[in-house]
């Protein structure tokens, strides 16, 4: 092929090339220019490159050049292309906007019922004077049963009431678990602070219970803690009349029952009632001599009382839920009524 011949069919290519580049009016047919024209595999450019080798070896630098100028030129006419049809199409949508009409309303998210819960209870009690404490939710036996006067042998060590880490035994200082009460929190702040103590920690605990309407193996506790000269039952009761008065709202009334905790002594079982009969609540008590000996506290100096309420409780107790597994099911037309 000829000099002559070759540059006939370029300057035949590249008006051809911008004509079709000028006459695209939208993305497709852009697209089908350039897949004509410019197309990697079957384009006519790749095509008349492929008839560069038949021209004469003293033409190719001349053929050449000029073979790059037309690639150039038609790399420039789809860029102004592409900015053309750009432009055309935003123009095109912002035509059809009217600022009149009303906005699209977006819904809006909401805490979880018990992040309510543990914000309102956090509050209550901060006016009480209770500043708040928290822990890790993986902890070592210490924390978890020793130091509240839980021995060895004693039945709540069990590894089937507990959910005992796989790591148990292969690091330092194992076994652990996944804590089981919030009283593991009241061990940590005695050990680093000496008395008085006003705290109270909330946060989730683990027991392998079979998920039922009042039952679920990770629940939220509130764990309050009160440790001074003096100290004595009816400041326990005194606390937890004005918490529940305070969240519940109207006449509530308090009754302590007997029961047993190794961690406090005497211990009882806190129910409340407010027109609709006694519920149990929790358990409180006096903290056992032998916990704030262990924590390096003179238990003949000090005394104190405990207790420890399930946040799912009061918050389905004062919203009439009556099966806490509603909580975590995540079913937002129970979640919005919140």
């Amino acid at each position: 092929m000829s000099l002559a011949a070759f540059l006939a069919e370029l300057d035949e290519l590249q008006s051809a090339g911008q004509r079709a580049l000028d006459e695209a009016q939208d993305a497709a047919a852009l697209e089908a220019a350039r897949v004509e024209f410019l197309g990697a595999k079957s384009g006519r450019l790749k095509a008349l490159q492929k008839q560069l080798g038949a021209v004469p070896p003293s033409d190719k630098p001349a053929a050449g050049k000029r073979f790059n100028e037309l690639k150039q030129a038609l790399d420039a006419a789809l860029e102004g292309a592409r900015q053309r049809v750009e432009s055309q199409r935003a123009a095109a949508v912002d035509t059809t906007f009217d600022p009149s009409l009303p906005g699209n309303t977006r819904p809006l998210g909401r805490l979880h019922p018990l992040t309510q819960t543990i914000q309102e209870l956090q509050e209550i009690m901060g006016r009480l004077g209770f500043s708040v404490a928290d822990g890790p939710e993986v902890e070592d036996e210490f924390h978890n049963f020793e130091a509240l006067n839980i021995p060895a042998a004693h039945p709540a060590r069990d590894p089937l009431e507990n959910f005992y880490l796989s790591t148990a035994g292969k690091v330092v200082g194992g076994p652990y678990l996944l804590r089981s009460q919030t009283s593991t929190v009241q061990i940590r702040v005695m050990e680093q602070t000496r008395p008085p103590v006003r705290v109270i920690s909330l946060g989730r605990v683990y027991r392998p219970d079979t998920a039922d309407a009042t039952h679920y193996p990770m629940f939220h506790q509130i764990e309050g803690l009160l440790v001074d000269r003096r100290v004595t039952m009816a400041d326990l009761k005194s606390v937890l009349r004005l918490f529940a008065q305070s969240y519940f709202g109207g006449d509530v009334h308090i009754r302590f029952r007997p029961s047993f905790f190794p961690f406090t002594e005497p211990s009882v079982e806190v129910d409340m009632t407010w027109h609709q009969g006694w519920i149990e609540m929790g358990g409180a008590g006096m903290v056992d001599p032998h916990v704030l000996a262990a924590v390096g506290y003179d238990p003949d100096e000090y005394t104190g009382f405990a207790f420890g309420l399930g946040v799912e409780r009061v918050c389905a107790r004062r919203h009439g839920v009556a099966d806490i597994r509603d909580f975590y099911r995540n079913d937002v037309r129970f979640l919005r009524q919140f």
